[in-house]
């Protein structure tokens, strides 16, 4: 019995020396609007169209950027890009009201080209009578990209295959 004792505590501190903590999933948050909730005229092209306040947390270790995808899947022609970051380092967290629609971003990172043809951020400005929803889409990716200048959301999307290593969403709804 005194053998059995000894050999289940040695396998208890085996099992516990192997066990990797399990790490909390990646999270993207807004101080703008909830989970799909409505995102404000503010961050729309009925208001100032200025991007929402962004933060993330529980990155995994190995993270050395971030890729943020914003696009309303409801359009009417499809899939619409309303912006594309990426190169974001791994110890920015958040991104402010506003980030400038300039390639560079303050702090790193770059803005990609939207489905408007513009550099950075457009907020939502769906056809009147439809609600739709909107999609920030958060990567952290094990690298970082080489998409060229002026990349468009599938440009990124490719250079970023096989580099994903956790994801988050936040939607959030609008209707004119």
């Amino acid at each position: 019995m005194r053998n059995l004792h000894r050999i289940s505590i040695a396998l208890i501190c085996i099992l516990l020396a192997y066990a990797h903590p399990a790490q909390a999933q990646l999270s993207l948050t807004s101080t703008a609007f909830a989970r799909g909730s409505a995102i404000p005229t503010d961050y729309a092209c009925t208001g100032d169209d200025r991007s929402p306040a962004l933060s993330w947390s529980n990155a995994p270790d190995a993270t050395k950027s971030f890729v943020l995808i914003v696009e309303d899947p409801d359009a009417p022609g499809g899939t619409f890009i309303h912006w594309v970051a990426y190169n974001i380092p791994a110890q920015i967290t958040s991104l402010p009201t506003g980030v400038p629609q300039t390639t560079e971003i303050a702090g790193g990172g770059k803005n990609g080209v939207n489905g408007f043809d513009h550099i950075g951020y457009n907020g939502p400005c769906p056809p009147p009578g439809k609600m739709h929803h909107y999609h920030f889409r958060l990567f952290a990716l094990d690298s970082r990209l080489t998409p060229g200048d002026n990349a468009r959301a599938d440009a990124v999307e490719s250079a970023m295959k096989g580099h994903v290593i956790a994801t988050a969403e936040l939607i959030g709804t609008f209707e004119r």
